[in-house]
Formats: structure tokens, sequence, C-alpha cells
């Protein structure tokens, strides 16, 4: 059996709608405070199978409460934390809540939070998948 060449402008076209209909990874900084007594939440949106990881620089004595409210309302409480990292796979699409509390404290909490989102294709982290 004889295999026919596509034309290549059909080539190119098949190409950039695969570059194009994937995503990249996110990453995202911010910064912003959390007054005394206040609690403030930050929601990302997430699909099944990405990877994520959160991270929160500060110092011990800048700790500030920290909980995760999953989609399904199930609540991951980190407690107190200065600095930390904590990653997951989702395994439920939804609005992930990241919230920072401080209302045991009446001082004001500087919050540097980092986050990253890596698609996964076919079980393989995009970046990788994109270069094989």
């Amino acid at each position: 059996m004889k295999l026919r060449k596509l034309p290549v402008y059909l080539t190119l076209a098949l190409m950039f709608a695969i570059v194009v209909s994937v995503d990249v990874v996110k990453a995202t900084n911010t910064s912003f405070t959390v007054h005394g007594g206040e609690e403030v939440v930050k929601t990302i949106k997430l699909a099944v199978e990405e990877f994520n990881k959160v991270l929160r620089r500060g110092e011990t004595n800048h700790a500030i409460t920290f909980y995760i409210i999953y989609p399904n309302g199930s609540v991951r409480d980190f407690g107190d934390v200065g600095s930390f990292s904590y990653s997951f796979v989702c395994n439920s699409e939804g609005e992930y809540r990241l919230c920072f509390s401080n209302v045991a404290s009446s001082e004001e909490k500087l919050v540097t939070l980092d986050y990253e989102v890596q698609h996964y294709i076919f079980g393989i982290p995009q970046m990788l998948f994109l270069t094989i």
C-alpha cells in the first residue's frame, strides 16, 4: 500500500491547529495584603489532570492561616504557615479557592503567591509532549 503525501499547506495548517489548540503552562506571581481580622480568597480554575504548584513566600513571624477549598467542597487546611510549597494533580475540574486568613491577628500581612499550572497530554507533561 502506497501512502500519499499531504500537500504542504495542509500539513502547515494541521501543525498550526495543534500548536494553537494546546495551552502553555500558566504561571502567576502576585502580592497582596491581608489586613488584620480579614480573609482574602484567590480563585483559580483548573481542569482534570493538571499539575499545580502553589508557593507562598514569607517569614515565620508573618505566618498566615492558609487552606484550599476544592470544587467538591472538601478543605485542605495547612494551618499557620510562613513559607510553604504544595503540589497536586487535579482530580476534579472546577474552581479551587486559595484562602488566606488573618482573623487571629491585628497586624496586616503581605502575601507573595506564586502558582503554576502545567497541562498534561496523554499523561505526558505538555512541554515534553511538544518536544517529541
